[in-house]
């Protein structure tokens, strides 16, 4: 049998597992394993077994993930979501809309910290539902400025898909993180736009009006967001600047967050055990799923898929916009149905190669994937984000949730053009680095 046969019934195997429930990390090392064990032999399938978790477990680059991840607890444990959220509806809550925009203004600063979409979905679901169901807005309006708003983890930094992107494709990390910062302050200003848009053309979706706050208040709540302030200019800034690579970004990045909490009478010993187990549970899941990639990768590499299609899809002399068209639509498909981390270890040793051998910048792609991936954190079947609003939310309906989002998911569309044709928002900061 052909390897390139071989190669492809591995892929339709691998899906086949993760439509099972299979654990994403564990599908991935049966398929990479038993896929070196035909093309090659047993001895070397058992051997790179051996090699690769050793090997990425040793990997100076990765030990970034557990540190931002840990420095995202111990923000999220910490309380200072409140402080944020208060500050940005003391700045921009009376004004139309004011108080949902202020709920995504929010979840774009915190993304900032946590680098997790779940993680800010969860925490912001828990702080803002309550304000906004005070307020009298519309079920449909608030859960989807909570949903919304959760998925700009995944874009600014310091994005834990970002970095995972970087390490299975081989793109700076640095140059990831810091080309998520404007397309996340535009996905962020998109979302605000229509809460604006949603609020001004139905007399239903919002209720009352927060009281504008005098400057003297409006300073006071913002004083209580300093921490945020300091740590991502510390962390982010560092690798935007040279001061640190991404790794010991995020050492500084733990360490300033757990020193800030810890003066400021936020965190006690039980938060800190806590922090650490889901860290470390965390951790260890994403390192699982490296593994695996790897393995995978490896397995595909020998069966000569990658090449075959890029080369294939040149032969063709098809326009590489058409051919990118196809890849983000068949991405957006895939994100509907499977979980974004799986979507990037199954798809990325196949189209990464293509993509940049068609010409795109692969750190600007790295992003409009992680966007075009992002949206079936909204969508049906899967849509982890509006499951876990439901979870907080119970008297809400979850087809209201839906609906309410989809406004949203066109925003996130009018992002993915204005990327598309002014590519250079995602590399012009990295280009000064």
């Amino acid at each position: 049998m052909a390897p390139e046969i071989i190669g492809l019934i591995g892929i339709v195997l691998l899906f086949l597992l993760i439509l099972m429930n299979v654990h994403v990390g564990l599908a991935l090392i049966l398929v990479g394993l038993g896929g070196y064990f035909v093309l090659a032999d047993p001895g070397a399938a058992f051997a790179q077994l051996g090699r690769t978790p050793v090997s990425t477990a040793m990997s100076y680059s990765l030990s970034v993930i557990p540190m931002f991840i840990f420095m995202g607890m111990i923000l999220s444990m910490s309380g200072f979501a409140q402080d944020l959220y208060r500050a940005v509806d003391k700045w921009g809550g009376h004004f139309t809309g004011g108080i949902g925009m202020s709920t995504i203004g929010a979840s774009a600063v915190f993304s900032a910290i946590s680098g997790s979409s779940s993680a800010t979905t969860a925490t912001m679901a828990k702080v803002a539902l309550p304000e906004m169901k005070r307020y009298e807005y519309d079920p449909k309006v608030s859960t989807a400025c909570v949903v919304a708003g959760g998925t700009l983890g995944a874009l600014i930094p310091p994005s834990v898909v970002l970095i995972l992107y970087g390490v299975l494709t081989g793109e700076s990390v640095g140059q990831l993180l810091i080309g998520g910062i404007l397309p996340g302050a535009l996905m962020t200003v998109l979302f605000m736009l229509t809460v604006y848009l949603i609020v001004k053309f139905s007399r239903d979706a919002e209720g009352k009006k927060s009281s504008r706050s005098s400057w003297r208040i409006r300073f006071s709540a913002l004083q209580r967001t300093w921490p945020f302030l300091v740590i991502f200019l510390v962390s982010i800034g560092g690798i935007f600047l040279g001061w640190f690579t991404p790794t010991e970004a995020g050492g500084v990045g733990a360490m300033s967050s757990l020193i800030v909490a810890t003066i400021l009478g936020r965190f006690k010993m039980t938060q800190l055990l806590e922090s650490l187990d889901e860290s470390v549970r965390l951790t260890c899941m994403i390192f699982m799923i490296i593994i695996g990639a790897t393995l995978f990768s490896q397995f595909l590499a020998i069966s000569g898929i990658p090449s075959f299609v890029s080369e294939e899809i040149i032969r063709w002399g098809l326009n590489p916009y058409v051919v990118l068209a196809a890849i983000l639509i068949a991405l957006f498909i895939l994100g509907m149905f499977m979980e974004g981390v799986s979507i990037l270890v199954l798809t990325l040793p196949i189209i990464y190669p293509l993509v940049t051998g068609l010409g795109f910048d692969g750190v600007w792609f790295g992003i409009v994937m992680v966007l075009v991936v992002n949206v079936g954190l909204m969508t049906p079947p899967l849509g982890l984000n509006v499951f876990i609003v439901k979870g907080i939310a119970k008297d809400i309906p979850i087809e209201d949730i839906f609906k309410g989002v989809i406004p949203m998911i066109v925003a996130v569309f009018v992002c993915l053009f204005i990327l598309i044709v002014f590519p250079h928002f995602v590399t012009f900061l990295p280009s000064f680095m």
